[in-house]
């Protein structure tokens, strides 16, 4: 597929270093039309850490961490994207996105959406005091630190920006993005 055969405007994801639904997320992504798929270097370790393939519809594009200035993101100022999905978004990512650190590609896409006006949705990982999580060995109890809860929070006050807690809240938010596509074709 060459550069003029991409779709656009198409659907970003960022995959982060949190396991927390990570399959689920894999498996929303499967529906989506015209993606390009964001793999942070944690993210990575974490698809090996869960034994996790992705097989995603034809045509999606997957752009990995291995640039200094994650070059790949220099496709938000043209208008390459509608959405970016930021999903599961680890602690670390949530809280580099609220202070406006941009060092890997998850939190470069997320800042650069953000510059773009790209409406984003967030699944945050620390959304309660306390949660059942899918570790590699099987379920365990996390409880995320006030820090975490107060990011999260405070993610929810950025522009153009929807902050998810749970694995519903996301798949209604996609979904909304997708009849929200339809509504532009007819």
């Amino acid at each position: 597929m060459t550069k003029k055969d991409v779709p656009t405007p198409r659907f970003g994801w960022a995959l982060t270093g949190s396991g927390h639904f990570f399959k689920e997320c894999i498996a929303i992504m499967q529906g989506l039309p015209h993606l390009d798929v964001f793999v942070s270097k944690a993210a990575a370790e974490v698809m090996r850490m869960y034994k996790q393939e992705m097989v995603l519809p034809e045509g999606t594009r997957i752009f990995k961490d291995t640039t200094a200035s994650a070059a790949p993101v220099g496709n938000f100022y043209f208008g390459v994207y509608h959405t970016l999905i930021v999903a599961p978004a680890s602690s670390n990512t949530v809280a580099k996105c609220v202070t406006g650190i941009s060092d890997n590609l998850a939190t470069n896409t997320f800042a650069q959406a953000g510059k773009c006006r790209v409406p984003t949705i967030v699944f945050a990982c620390d959304t309660a005091p306390e949660m059942d999580t899918e570790a590699p060995s099987g379920m365990v109890k996390v409880y995320p630190r006030r820090i975490d809860l107060e990011n999260t929070a405070r993610l929810k006050t950025f522009d153009d920006t929807s902050v998810v807690e749970s694995l519903a809240e996301l798949t209604a938010a996609v979904d909304a993005r997708k009849q929200w596509l339809k509504s532009l074709s007819s």
